[in-house]
């Protein structure tokens, strides 16, 4: 393999590729720079400017197509001038070579497969070490390189030339320094099924490959090397009809000639009459489309709406010929189709057909079919008059992009008049292709979909998190006001403040805490001893000696001496207790009783509980609001934040593994709340642990 080729390829699967020590490299060889500039200068690209610069044209044709082009020349020119090409008849050669490579590459889109292009490549080479041998020994293997490739022949060379054309072949690519699972490929086509479960998926693929191109299609070796590759034997059957269609556009592809090889038809009678630099130019138009074809299926890997169709309408260019494509999708509400801007047609976005009024391209999206228009055509809508001024063709052809039977929008394609008759034979095709486009597009849009709704949610989230914070900001902010008229009243009397000083600073450092749980939306499990006692004097303290708690409501605690430990964070239990006391205060009004009591341990599904009330005889709750009681709605009470207190009190507790009940009536209301009681701790003082059928 000449050697710029083989430094192009070790630069192309290197991870640090750089464009401007690729161009260097490539301009070192006059027919591949320009064969890269004919390329990126071709319709395909329709570019609006040709560029004569070389690393302007690799940036537009990116690594994908640039490696595509450079292996297929690689290929070319190594098989066309191997030693004695010309001495003996390699046609038939050439077709099998020829077959196994286009298998391989539908069998490898098939197998999802993530390299379709190696595919190809390991097809077309598995048999490489055939013409290595018969450059070797012309005379010794002339015979048996015209005999059937098998098992049996691997061991005739065995045995006449102690190597096989299988080890030869895979020799040879290690020494182009190509890929070793493609060397792997060559050197395994032969080994049997059995052998093969778990190798490389390019080992199966090329030994199922190469069985296809030569063996008839109901031989058993076929059925067990699909069932490697995971394939139907009606997916076998469809891929090889395919690939005898597809045979003869490689063939032309690479510059081999088939005719005569076994039922592959001859070219016209006037081809060898052409004049060389005719069937040259010819030849090279041929190649490079089949080549940008071949990339055209790439856009079902692209990433993004954007670049998936630039990929579609430069693939679209490529396999129909168009002068220019535009897309026109249909918008959110379904009654009208409008432009997506792509390369040079940006201002396409300012363009729509309403689906409701008619017009060719309206009909071919209703109707999911194919249509073509003609400029001269009768009664041409406004939308078409102005698609032929944009693409500046007088034919235009309609594809729907269809999925699933749904119509997500119509590629417009512009063409000479004279390309419509030719196009309208490929009309299958073109629906194909408008499908697999279509799906790939609907999966695009998909994604972009569920990415939408994901930031959404954690949108949504971090506002939920949010009104909580600042729903529980408000109990210590209220505290600490209350707290600094006491102290404004203290310090004119110039009495002792400590003890407020001191719920000061604690009030403080809480607001603290919540504001900076609001960029943990779902902070760590906590899991400390908490005295119960301890928690509810400073609750109390929190509200003695304010004027949040009127004169003529009482609190009560009923709290044992030994009022036991929970498993829990006391900060949390703080915020509960506080939330629960504050909402029994602003129902009680300017009168009436609360009570914080501790019941004991309960033993509940085998765990031990502490069960905490707080209950007051305020007028109760109404069902409706008993209904909806932790759920985050609004309340009747004023102020912005209302109705979020019981639902942070009913996540608060479910945090720290517990159970929340209510119990209201017309004496009063009950919150039961029940606390994972500390490990190991001992029974309440003069309280035994007691079951509960509910809470």
């Amino acid at each position: 393999m000449p050697q710029i080729l083989i430094k192009l390829i070790e630069h192309l699967q290197a991870d640090d590729l750089g464009m401007p020590e690729l161009a260097a490299l490539i301009s070192s060889d006059a027919g591949m720079t320009s064969k890269i500039l004919a390329v990126a200068n071709s319709s395909a690209y329709h570019r609006a400017t040709r560029a004569v610069a070389l690393e302007p044209s690799l940036i537009a044709l990116g690594t994908d197509m640039i490696k595509t082009i450079v292996i297929s020349e690689s290929v070319f020119q190594t098989f066309n001038n191997f030693p004695h090409s010309g001495s003996i008849d390699l046609r038939a050669f050439w077709k099998n070579s020829l077959s196994a490579a286009v298998i391989a590459r539908d069998l490898a889109q098939r197998m999802e497969y993530g390299h379709p292009e190696e595919a190809y490549l390991a097809g077309l080479l598995h048999n490489v070490g055939r013409l290595a041998l018969l450059a070797t020994a012309p005379k010794e293997y002339a015979f048996n390189f015209t005999a059937r490739d098998d098992e049996d022949l691997c061991a005739v060379e065995q045995r006449t030339l102690q190597i096989t054309h299988a080890e030869a072949g895979a020799w040879l690519i290690e020494r182009w320094h190509l890929d070793s699972f493609l060397a792997d490929s060559v050197l395994y086509h032969h080994e049997p099924s059995e052998r093969l479960q778990s190798a490389h998926p390019l080992i199966r693929i090329v030994r199922l490959a190469h069985l296809m191109s030569t063996h008839q299609p109901d031989d058993e070796a076929i059925a067990a090397a699909a069932r490697l590759c995971g394939l139907e034997q009606d997916a076998v059957d469809a891929i090889g009809a395919a690939a005898v269609r597809q045979v003869g556009k490689s063939a032309a592809h690479l510059g081999i000639d088939l005719s005569g090889a076994d039922d592959i038809p001859a070219p016209p009678a006037y081809a060898p009459a052409m004049l060389d630099p005719v069937r040259q130019r010819l030849s090279d138009e041929v190649r490079n489309l089949v080549l940008v074809s071949e990339v055209g299926q790439s856009f079902a890997r692209q990433q993004g709406q954007d670049g998936l169709l630039e990929s579609m309408t430069r693939s679209a260019r490529i396999l129909f010929d168009f002068d220019n494509t535009v897309i026109l999708l249909e918008n959110p509400t379904g009654h009208a189709l409008v432009g997506m801007p792509t390369g040079e047609q940006q201002r396409i976005a300012e363009f729509s057909i309403p689906l409701t009024r008619g017009g060719v391209v309206a009909e071919a999206a209703l109707a999911r079919k194919l249509a073509f228009v003609t400029r001269d055509a009768d009664s041409l809508g406004l939308a078409e008059e102005q698609l032929f001024r944009m693409l500046g063709t007088d034919s235009l052809v309609c594809l729907p992009l269809v999925s699933g039977g749904r119509c997500l929008g119509v590629m417009i394609g512009g063409l000479a008049a004279w390309q419509v008759p030719h196009c309208q034979k490929r009309e299958r095709f073109m629906q194909a292709f408008g499908a697999q486009a279509a799906g790939a597009l609907e999966a695009a849009l998909s994604e972009r979909g569920q990415a939408h709704r994901q930031l959404a949610h954690v949108a949504e989230e971090y506002r939920e998190a949010s009104r909580r914070v600042v729903h529980e900001v408000n109990n210590p902010l209220s505290i600490i006001k209350n707290y600094l008229s006491v102290l404004d009243a203290k310090l004119a009397k110039r009495e002792p403040v400590v003890g407020e000083m001191s719920i000061l600073n604690e009030e403080i450092d809480r607001v603290g805490q919540l504001i900076n749980g609001l960029a943990d939306l779902q902070p760590t499990e906590s899991s400390r001893a908490t005295s119960v006692a301890r928690v509810v004097d400073d609750v109390l303290r929190l509200f003695r000696a304010t004027e949040f708690v009127p004169a003529g409501v009482q609190i009560v605690v009923n709290m044992p001496a030994d009022a036991g430990e929970i498993d829990g964070d006391a900060d949390i239990l703080k915020q509960i207790l506080v939330n629960l006391v504050k909402n029994a205060v602003e129902a009680l009004g300017a009168s009436g009783r609360i009570e914080i009591a501790n019941r004991g341990h309960v033993n509940r599904d085998r765990t031990l509980y502490v069960e905490l009330v707080v209950s007051d005889n305020g007028p109760g709750l109404s069902a409706d609001v008993l209904a909806n009681l932790f759920s985050a709605v609004r309340s009747t009470k004023d102020g912005a934040h209302h109705g979020l207190g019981l639902s942070i009190v009913h996540g608060l507790v479910k945090k720290m593994g517990g159970m929340i009940a209510c119990r209201s009536g017309r004496a009063g209301t009950t919150f039961e709340i029940l606390l994972p009681a500390r490990s190991g701790a001992s029974m309440v003082a003069g309280v035994q642990p007691r079951a509960m059928d509910s809470v």
